[in-house]
């Protein structure tokens, strides 16, 4: 058994799914990974997420440590986020996940992964 941050965990993989499980997390970190982006505009990339949901998951990922959250004390206030040190060690992971979602939907350009999953979502 394996312990981290008070919750016990019977394999790494578990405590891997545990912070980037979740419908909506991957694709935040996969938008993430470019730089940082305001709450409106990870929603305008992800538009069949709710706000809510889309909070929620922000939050969860911000409590794990994977992103940062930062506010400017401007009126209206101005939230951005963005991928700490352990969550821009998930890019490779992501990176992997992006090609083998390429390879299952039989996309054969993968010059540009990043631009066949964002033209995918549009």
């Amino acid at each position: 058994m394996y312990e981290k941050n008070g919750k016990s965990y019977y394999c790494p993989v578990e405590a891997a799914l545990d912070i980037l499980g979740g419908k909506w997390k991957p694709l935040i970190l996969w938008y993430l990974k470019d730089g940082k982006l305001r709450f409106s505009e990870i929603n305008q990339i992800i538009p069949v997420v709710n706000s809510k949901m889309l909070t929620k998951q922000l939050r969860e990922l911000e409590k794990d440590g994977v992103i940062i959250r930062t506010v400017y004390p401007e009126i209206p206030p101005k939230v951005e986020y963005q991928l700490s040190e352990l969550g821009k060690s998930v890019i490779p992971i992501l990176n992997a996940l992006c090609a083998w979602g390429c390879d299952y939907l039989g996309v054969t350009e993968l010059h540009d992964s990043e631009l066949i999953c964002e033209q995918e979502n549009s």
